[in-house]
């Protein structure tokens, strides 16, 4: 069983850059070795005669054509703003300067 040791997690940290204290160190070696050991239990599954797919969900396409359709000119788009300044729609301000 391949195991993660803990200076394989600080050589990680080190090159992800991810400060990790000591105590996090000995639990993320004990995850990652719990994720390969999981990995290598999945490649034992026989898959022989399973149609390979990107999801197990009834899922389909909703894309549309990308086409030109009618679209609003600024008078209609502005038409039932609450407020409007020099033909663009005026909102409050929801920062503050510095």
């Amino acid at each position: 069983m391949m195991k993660i040791t803990e200076a394989e997690v600080e050589r990680i940290a080190h090159f992800a850059q991810l400060e990790v204290t000591p105590e996090e160190i000995g639990k993320l070696a004990q995850q990652l070795s719990d994720i390969l050991a999981f990995a290598r239990q999945l490649k034992e599954v026989d898959t022989e005669g399973v149609t390979p797919t990107v999801s197990v969900l009834d899922l389909i396409n909703v894309w549309r054509e990308d086409e030109v359709l009618p679209w609003l000119d600024q008078k209609q788009a502005l038409a039932q703003a609450k407020d409007v300044q020099d033909g663009c729609f005026r909102v409050p301000r929801i920062m503050e300067e510095e």
